[in-house]
């Protein structure tokens, strides 16, 4: 039985492209050069961030995050950021009986505001909070007792390989590929992630049926 479904944030339940436009907004260069370094770094498999270290070498990005929120320019998020099947695919999976958590490499201030959109959720909790982020083992330890249950009874859904589905089936819980994403799309095919992940999934709805399936 899959008791508990455990979500990522980020090209998961919501788009990226905000992010990204503002970010390349305060660093005064094109949406679509960003973009395209961002493309660039998924491609070679290394941090995001390392797309905003391209465009501006030596910069502190924690601190420049800081200087965005004083500014009045930093993290947004609102109804418009969620991806559409979001809202109907939670709702679903808890009329399942499942207990739906939501869990993410995401700041503090992104939690608030996750939790701020009254998501059809049991619980939010982001990276931030805890201290600690994936692909780390306590990560989901955390994750694990957030969901309320056994590893092998908990499903966790995500678009990113290296953070999502390889840490979560190591550390012994069902998991399922999002092709969502940049991430989501570019590993997609991928024999290592086609045989770590339980599912690959297409979208949200697609996800609720293989839940109730095999709970069935």
């Amino acid at each position: 039985m899959i008791r508990s479904v455990a979500l990522d944030v980020g090209e998961t339940l919501t788009c990226d492209d905000r992010y990204w436009a503002s970010w390349a907004d305060w660093l005064d260069v094109p949406r679509h050069t960003l973009s395209a370094l961002v493309g660039v770094v998924v491609a070679q498999g290394r941090d995001n961030a390392d797309a905003i270290r391209m465009l501006r070498p030596g910069i502190d990005v924690a601190a420049e995050y800081r200087a965005r929120e004083v500014a009045g320019r930093g993290e947004a998020l609102d109804e418009d950021d969620l991806y559409g099947d979001v809202r109907p695919a939670l709702s679903a999976l808890r009329d399942l009986g499942v207990r739906v958590v939501v869990a993410g490499n995401q700041t503090s201030r992104a939690g608030e505001l996750l939790r701020a959109l009254d998501l059809p959720t049991d619980a939010v909790a982001v990276s931030g909070d805890w201290g600690v982020a994936k692909p780390s083992r306590e990560f989901f330890a955390r994750v694990v007792d957030l969901a309320e249950a056994r590893p092998d009874e908990i499903l966790y859904v995500g678009d990113h390989p290296a953070n999502d589905v390889f840490p979560a089936a190591d550390f012994g819980l069902r998991t399922a590929h999002l092709r969502r994403g940049p991430w989501g799309h570019l590993w997609a095919d991928d024999p290592a992630v086609r045989a770590a992940a339980d599912w690959t999934v297409a979208g949200l709805t697609e996800l609720v049926d293989e839940v109730e399936r095999a709970n069935a």
